[in-house]
């Protein structure tokens, strides 16, 4: 529609992914009006390229693990309300350690998880092989959480997109946006490759594509894509019992410094260990972390080093075939956290900068944007992910 006096939606939301998907549904389930706009398809982006970890394990302790603790308690009913089968499992996860500097890192994160309300705790080798038999016995200890889980990302975006159309959601797959219109220090509306559309409230929850939007109208948004690279096996046998990271994981997630004294390529391309095994079978592992631009090719240097280093905790992954490569785009923030709320300029409201924990934070991401929207308020603080943290 062309007439700007005249709304299309209450509320356009641009990205289609897990994200946006679960904004459009937790608003159209309270009755607004939404139209969601998509460049490609769902799950196009990082929620088709990443792993399937629902982990609370890896989040920061504080309001960042708080927020993911809210949303583990959705994703419990979360198959049931839906009505579609995301396949969400609470298996519990593991963190692996390999010297005793990492188990000092370790020990001082979990100790401050604990006070944020997870239930995670130190063990040994012994328990560890209790937990998960076939790990290399190279590993020292381990942090374990029963409250890890794992899902299927791309049914997870699915039927999010599913519950939002059947809320009355109008979503448009092929639908680039080219353009904010505004009036004066005011968002209306926006300009796509398939015409001009207009409401009063425009969400921005378009990943590693959010910045260039904010661009257009003179935001800073400093979020990066950061590329994982990820391996995916042949169906095999049954043997990964959870979901597993390795602490050099949450090093070079957190504080990519501490892997200074790693192997050069670990800490060149950021590598670490995230393994889980789908429910046909198929094992999936990764990853590395990078800042390439937004070039998401996968290379033979990072897949070789991802392989080389995941065969060190899990020596039998070097008789399998790898049948898939993939790379994605993780939309990275300086703290880590993502930028949700609303900007300096009227109407436009930012949800993006999830980087790995879009899978994770998806369900409450979604209803939180959709009470600051209806209600002006929320469950939770979310003062430590105001938008305008980073502005000049």
């Amino acid at each position: 529609m062309n007439d700007k006096n005249i709304n299309d939606a209450d509320v356009i939301v641009i990205g289609g992914g897990v994200i946006g998907t679960s904004i459009a549904y937790n608003l159209s389930k309270r009755g607004k009006k939404v139209t969601l706009l998509e460049k490609y398809d769902h799950a196009r982006g990082a929620s088709g390229s990443s792993d399937q970890l629902v982990l609370m394990q890896s989040k920061k302790p504080g309001v960042h693990l708080a927020l993911a603790l809210e949303s583990l308690k959705m994703y419990k009913n979360l198959e049931e309300e839906l009505g579609e089968p995301i396949h969400f499992r609470q298996k519990g996860g593991m963190i692996l350690i390999e010297n005793e500097k990492e188990m000092e890192i370790m020990k001082g994160f979990v100790e401050k998880q604990k006070k944020t309300g997870l239930d995670v705790d130190i063990i040994s080798l012994d328990e560890v092989n209790k937990l998960q038999p076939g790990i290399s016995q190279d590993i020292i200890g381990a942090t374990y959480s029963p409250m890890d889980g794992e899902v299927d990302p791309i049914a997870l975006n699915i039927a999010f997109a599913k519950g939002a159309k059947a809320n009355g959601t109008k979503i448009m797959l092929g639908t680039e946006v080219k353009d904010i219109i505004t009036e004066g220090k005011k968002a209306i509306g926006v300009e796509t490759s398939k015409g001009k559309f207009y409401a009063p409230t425009i969400i921005n929850a378009a990943g590693v594509w959010a910045p260039l939007l904010c661009e257009k109208l003179g935001i800073e948004a400093p979020i990066k894509p950061r590329r994982g690279q990820i391996c995916i096996t042949d169906e095999v046998d049954y043997f990964i019992d959870m979901p597993i990271l390795s602490a050099k994981y949450m090093m070079a997630k957190h504080n990519p410094d501490l892997l200074k004294d790693a192997p050069e390529m670990i800490a060149k391309l950021g590598i670490g260990l995230a393994l889980s095994q789908s429910p046909k079978g198929n094992i999936m592992f990764g990853a590395t972390r990078e800042f390439v631009g937004y070039d998401k090719n996968v290379t033979y240097e990072g897949i070789g080093e991802v392989i080389r280093n995941a065969v060190t905790y899990f020596p039998q992954l070097k008789d399998m075939s790898i049948i898939r490569t993939m790379g994605g785009l993780r939309p990275f923030t300086p703290d880590g956290l993502p930028l949700i709320g609303w900007t300096e300029i009227e109407g436009f409201f930012m949800a993006a900068g999830h980087e790995g924990d879009g899978i994770a934070l998806a369900p409450v991401t979604g209803k939180v944007v959709a009470d600051l929207i209806m209600d002006g308020k929320t469950f939770v603080d979310m003062s430590g992910f105001d938008p305008n943290r980073f502005q000049k």
